[in-house]
């Protein structure tokens, strides 16, 4: 409040400076008025004193009153009188006789020092010009009325005219903080018809006075009328002019931002109300904005308040209706102000106005915020503030779709390794702190031009724009890694964390979807390879859309049944006998022929036709195993299951669907799971595989001892087998390391229970060292290789020797007997109790 009060003080300071230079002057003019009177002039006689004092105090005293900021002033008929007074006295009288009925008149007001001052100063000087003007133009009795009377009082009432706005209007405009320019141009018509109008009256009753002094009698009843109807047309112009303001005004505020609502009003109140200073408070925001005409001096909290000197006008910003109440607007005025009807009905009219307004602009910005909340929660993660998939697919677009884009494109993708076993081991929140932390440690590690995404779960996506050559792609893929090197503080614990990478640079055709699903193709390449990071390769892209163009053709291909099932004979290691048969997808593709499932099963996988690949997979597998058992063979038929249908909710009722459309028992059915795929997936993966155990369906995990944390998958995933990957059979011959691992496994099987069933089983020396380890059943091309439904059953008719259901010879004859390896003692299973050969 320092600055305004410096200002009001510099202001008054000029104000009275002003004022007293048009004292002094009056006062030289009083002193050579008086002067000349004593020096011989004529004084005239008390009458025409009386006369004079009289109608200088009538000219006064009949007034329109004009109320400008907390200032009221008059318009008056002074220099009327004044003009009269001099074509009837000599000038020295009239300058006295102003002077005195002004001060008489301003006394009995009741007026301020400073506006007595004034009033006595500026009326005395205006009467000294006038009559000095009025001889100077030639005024005298003579026989030319029009150049010895109506043109010198024209050019004497002209002078003081002049005279009265050159003083009066800069002491109004110091006064009420208006600026002078817009003072001289406001109703400047209205003044000037005034004023000839007024020196109608002049030269009217300078003719009546010269023609019969009887006839002025007629001059006050012609005064009083002009006066009537010069108040009446200021009067109806000044509210013609409120009504205009108003509606500009409210018009002004049919805006949509509450700080341009809240800045108009201030600034168009302070003009429509001509106050000194406007405040808007805000119910339940605490904000309050305050200011003057043209300026916003204050916007902020609701605090003690603006000045408090003068008077305040205090209107609640309500509707019609009164029930909405949604602030205070406060006019503030530097002297005592009171409204007119006009004005009070004024102020209720722009307060329901203004109301309405930021009523509209509250809501419009609790919508405007709504609505930026929900667009930035449909691009961006809700746990660590990255953008998502559907952000990342937008802006990658934008810059691909970009033809002038400078620079090479790239994508990375990163998976964290083992991720599922902080939520495993440290729970769910700590899980969360984790992606926290990598989340910041990624942001923090990207350039500006970088847009660093969080697909899902532990998936994270990076994009570089604008790289100088794609082998740039690889030296950022690193930095990005390298800052998740460090270990993480997680409650005072500090973890490791490893990631994998997959670099693909932007393709020429494919756009958005095309890069990210070559980068995730990258990303497990290098899981697969074991390293940090790979670049997407075409030539190891076994989907790759632009060599079979799978794509396009798995929909036609789903719908022809393009995709039949081959079964591959599970065996009991010892006896030979057929125990199982694993389904395995092929694709007889009209033009290349039969395609292995490693070159579709990826592309279905990404296709969207998943569900319904597995389902017509799954029914030519329980038709197949339908049959055996209607010909006498009671075989379960193994499937194998994509880690992506075990984050499907709806897979384990699809799959009973199945097998009660065939009217199979669940434990024919054998879902091979595979483990490399299974470790960094959902939660949903333990719903999915417990209700089809708990429904009877057996499970078994493929490829096991190549995945990376094979053990901690067996305490989470129900498995009823263990399958050793073929890699291990096949170097067992020559490999210590190799037989570890099948001897380990087989130990693992027994100490849980389970069955474990070997792959890749390609001869009798192999066949016979699994069975001495201990394995009871095995499949490979020893026993037969994947063939149709029809055939797998024709050859268990023929059978092996003339033993129908058998496809080897028994490693040893009928009652022989076996010394068992120590392990297989201990297997702990009751004597006679048969081993169970049911294959994953």
């Amino acid at each position: 409040m320092a600055a305004p009060t410096n200002r009001r003080t510099e202001t008054d300071r000029r104000l009275q400076s002003l004022v007293g230079l048009v004292v002094v002057c009056a006062s030289a003019a009083l002193v050579v008025s008086t002067n000349q009177l004593l020096a011989g002039g004529d004084p005239g006689n008390l009458a025409l004193w009386a006369a004079l004092v009289s109608l200088v105090a009538i000219g006064v005293t009949v007034k329109v009153r004009v109320r400008i900021r907390a200032t009221n002033h008059d318009i008056a008929w002074t220099e009327t009188a004044i003009l009269i007074g001099l074509a009837v006295a000599p000038t020295p009288v009239v300058v006295l006789a102003t002077a005195l009925g002004i001060a008489i008149t301003t006394w009995l007001d009741r007026k301020t020092t400073l506006k007595t001052l004034f009033g006595i100063g500026k009326n005395t000087l205006v009467a000294a010009v006038a009559g000095t003007v009025l001889h100077a133009a030639g005024w005298r009795t003579g026989d030319d009325l029009l150049v010895h009377l109506v043109l010198p009082l024209s050019v004497a009432y002209l002078a003081a005219v002049v005279l009265d706005e050159l003083v009066t209007l800069p002491v109004i405009a110091m006064a009420t903080g208006e600026r002078l320019r817009d003072l001289f141009r406001e109703d400047w018509g209205l003044r000037a018809a005034t004023a000839a109008a007024r020196l109608l009256v002049i030269v009217g009753t300078v003719f009546i006075l010269r023609a019969d002094s009887r006839l002025l009698l007629a001059v006050p009843p012609l005064v009083l009328s002009l006066h009537l109807l010069y108040s009446n047309r200021v009067r109806t112009r000044t509210e013609q002019q409120a009504w205009q303001r108003l509606a500009r005004t409210t018009d002004a505020l049919n805006v949509v931002d509450l700080d341009k609502v809240l800045t108009t009003a201030v600034t168009q109140a302070a003009e429509l109300f001509s106050a000194d200073e406007v405040e808007i408070s805000l119910r339940g925001t605490g904000r309050t904005v305050r200011g003057s005409a043209g300026t916003l001096t204050y916007d902020g909290p609701t605090g003690p308040g603006g000045p408090t000197e003068g008077s305040v006008i205090s209107a609640r910003l309500e509707g019609h209706d009164r029930t909405v109440d949604v602030g205070t607007l406060r006019l503030r005025f530097r002297g005592p102000v009171r409204f007119s009807e006009r004005e009070q009905y004024t102020l209720r009219t722009f307060t329901s106005a203004l109301c309405t307004a930021v009523r509209n602009a509250q809501a419009y910005a609790e919508l405007a915020r709504v609505a930026n909340e929900h667009a930035y929660a449909a691009t961006h993660d809700t746990l660590t503030g990255l953008a998502n998939r559907r952000h990342l697919l937008d802006q990658g677009s934008e810059q691909l779709n970009a033809r002038h884009a400078d620079g090479v494109t790239a994508l990375v993708l990163i998976d964290l390794n083992h991720f599922k076993e902080v939520n495993d081991t440290l729970g769910h929140a700590a899980g969360d702190q984790v992606l926290l932390q990598v989340a910041d440690r990624l942001r923090g590690a990207a350039q500006g031009g970088d847009l660093v995404a969080r697909l899902g779960g532990d998936e994270f996506a990076v994009l570089l724009r604008g790289l100088p050559a794609p082998a740039v792609a690889a030296h950022r893929t690193e930095a990005l890694l390298a800052a998740l090197h460090e270990p993480l503080d997680l409650d005072g614990m500090r973890i490791s964390v490893e990631a994998s990478g997959g670099i693909a640079i932007a393709p020429a055709s494919g756009g958005m979807p095309e890069l990210l699903r070559r980068a995730d193709v990258a990303m497990y390449q290098a899981k697969r390879a074991g390293q940090r990071i790979a670049t997407y390769a075409p030539t190891r892209d076994t989907a790759d859309l632009g060599r079979l163009t799978l794509g396009g053709e798995l929909p036609r291909a789903v719908a022809d049944q393009e995709f039949t099932v081959n079964f591959q004979p599970i065996v009991d290691l010892g006896t030979g006998e057929v125990t199982s048969a694993e389904a395995l997808a092929r694709w007889h593709h009209p033009v290349h022929g039969v395609i292995d499932p490693l070159r579709f099963l990826e592309a279905v996988e990404r296709s969207g036709l998943l569900p319904a690949f597995a389902e017509a997979i799954l029914d030519q597998a329980l038709i197949a195993a339908n049959s055996w058992r209607d010909a006498g063979f009671d075989l379960p038929v193994a499937v194998n299951v994509s880690p992506r249908s075990l984050l499907d909710a709806r897979f384990p009722s699809s799959v009973l669907a199945r097998l009660r459309a065939h009217d199979l028992p669940p434990d024919r059915l054998v879902l091979e799971l595979t483990e490399t795929l299974t470790l960094s997936q959902l939660d949903v993966v333990d719903r999915v595989l417990s209700r089809l155990r708990d429904e009877g369906v057996r499970l078994a995990l493929d490829d096991f001892g190549t995945g990376y944390s094979s053990l901690s998958l067996l305490s989470r995933i129900p498995v009823h087998e263990l399958k050793i990957d073929r890699s291990f059979v096949s170097a067992m011959e020559g490999s210590a390391e190799a037989a570890a691992v099948i001897r380990s496994t087989l130990d693992l099987g027994r100490s849980l229970g389970l069955t474990v069933v070997a792959e890749g089983v390609e001869s009798e020396p192999q066949r016979r060292a699994l069975w001495e380890l201990g394995c009871t059943a095995g499949q490979g091309h020893l026993f037969g290789r994947p063939v149709p439904a029809g055939t797998l059953l024709s050859t268990l008719h023929r059978g092996f020797g003339g033993r129908t259901g058998t496809l080897a010879p028994p490693l040893h004859d009928a009652g022989t007997v076996v010394r068992l390896p120590a392990g297989r003692r201990q297997g702990g299973r009751s004597r006679g109790e048969r081993l169970p050969h049911l294959p994953a």
